[in-house]
């Protein structure tokens, strides 16, 4: 996912070859999730946008936006794949090793924006998933970010970099016991931070990404606001251009994970990955020590209390839906087949005294009370599996009026001592 970096180099080249320009014609392609998820269409942003001037191109963490010479104004994301690519230039940050020529309008464009002056330029917004997101915003240009979704996300921690102080970080994490990475990761504490930049961050600041954020010290505080300003201006200041990136960074040898000599630093140290917060993240645990508490050391007690809460209702959902759909099975074999259910089911041990507990597959068969007493109480008999199939057909109401009265009395076909009598005895 294009990140504050990435977000960044797209901004650069908006300013060098559409800002001061005219848009004199606009192509898009209607879709109803990356337009229509926010409540606009390809018709509506084709309509707002041809014919004006853009007068600038910013950016607020993953966010970025075209200032026109009136509102409303095109406010984009990238989601996963979406990215800009020019007629006049390359905007990748990648180099693939097979170089090859691609079409234009490239595959997956949503819009082409054509400029009105010399040398002409053309503007596509791509995205082959579908993620990215573009809507219109009718507010003034230089009030963007007090509209929404910009003014509910974190500050920005390059163009904000008078908000985002240590104080203020410190006071964040420690409002907070969620593992740090998710915490870096949530755009509502802070914009623009993905998946890379967050390993980067906390590898250069010597933290464990799934270490809860209230449990650091004042230096290790430090070291992560440091590590925070540093990444992220280091990031925009090269475009995402990684090449340009120190040779202490992880991010030049995270993604030899698979290769040959792979996973490793260039002094052998192993990088390895596990996940946070949903996410793979890249850790190098020489370097990242864990020094407070973090998700896997909670007690089995602690977890329990707390997720006591949140699950109880889901586990009595749970068994409710396990109990109706067992009742829902029984109650169609019973009406389509009682007979054969009955012949089927293995003979159950007599109760002793009280209530006797109903055997597994009379349980899964019924999940009715009455029915597993007397599946329980109930002999091989002809008269017995009509009484069975009878009741499996009545209502709750008839198979409690029609259960036997007296629970203790010793059934016909069977001793004082609770032994069945043989069939061909009794006959005799």
């Amino acid at each position: 996912m294009p990140e504050i970096g990435e977000v960044a180099r797209i901004v650069h080249y908006l300013k060098k070859h559409l800002v001061g320009k005219t848009i004199a014609a606009v192509k898009t392609q209607e879709d109803d999730i990356v337009y229509g998820k926010v409540g606009t269409s390809a018709t509506a942003f084709k309509k707002a946008i041809t014919g004006k001037k853009v007068l600038d191109a910013r950016q607020q963490g993953k966010y970025f936006w075209l200032v026109m010479s009136s509102p409303p104004h095109p406010l984009m994301h990238f989601g996963m794949t979406g990215w800009m690519k020019f007629s006049s230039d390359d905007t990748s940050y990648y180099k693939p090793t097979k170089q090859e020529e691609e079409p234009w309008p490239p595959k997956f464009w949503k819009f082409v924006l054509e400029t009105a002056e010399e040398p002409k330029c053309e503007v596509a917004f791509v995205d082959a998933r579908r993620l990215a997101r573009i809507r219109l915003v009718d507010a003034e240009g230089d009030k963007m970010r007090s509209t929404t979704p910009l003014k509910e996300n974190g500050p920005d921690p390059v163009i904000d970099r008078d908000v985002v102080t240590m104080e203020w970080l410190t006071r964040k994490m420690r409002s907070k016991k969620v593992p740090v990475k998710a915490l870096l990761l949530d755009q509502a504490n802070i914009s623009g931070v993905g998946n890379w930049v967050a390993d980067e961050i906390l590898y250069q600041a010597k933290i464990h990404p799934e270490q809860y954020s209230n449990t650091f010290s004042d230096d290790q505080m430090k070291q992560l606001h440091d590590s925070l300003i540093g990444v992220c201006k280091l990031a925009v200041d090269t475009l995402a251009d990684s090449s340009q990136f120190p040779e202490n960074w992880l991010m030049r040898h995270r993604w030899s994970k698979g290769k040959k000599d792979g996973g490793k630093l260039p002094d052998g140290t192993k990088i390895q990955f596990l996940k946070v917060g949903g996410r793979t993240s890249a850790i190098v645990p020489g370097v990242q020590k864990k020094t407070g508490q973090v998700a896997g050391d909670v007690s089995a007690d602690a977890e329990g209390s707390q997720d006591g809460a949140d699950g109880a209702s889901d586990e009595k959902e749970d068994a409710s839906r396990t109990k109706t759909a067992r009742r829902t099975k029984a109650s169609g074999k019973a009406k389509t087949n009682g007979t054969q259910a009955e012949k089927d089911s293995k003979p159950s041990k007599p109760a002793k005294r009280g209530r006797g507990k109903a055997p597994a597959q009379a349980e899964d068969e019924v999940d009715e009370p009455e029915h597993e007493e007397e599946d329980v109480e109930e002999g091989q008999g002809k008269k017995r599996r009509k009484t069975a199939a009878a009741a499996s057909k009545s209502s709750k109401k008839s198979a409690k009026d029609n259960a036997p009265k007296e629970e203790f009395a010793v059934p016909k076909d069977e001793d004082h001592l609770g032994r069945r009598r043989s069939t061909r005895i009794s006959k005799a």
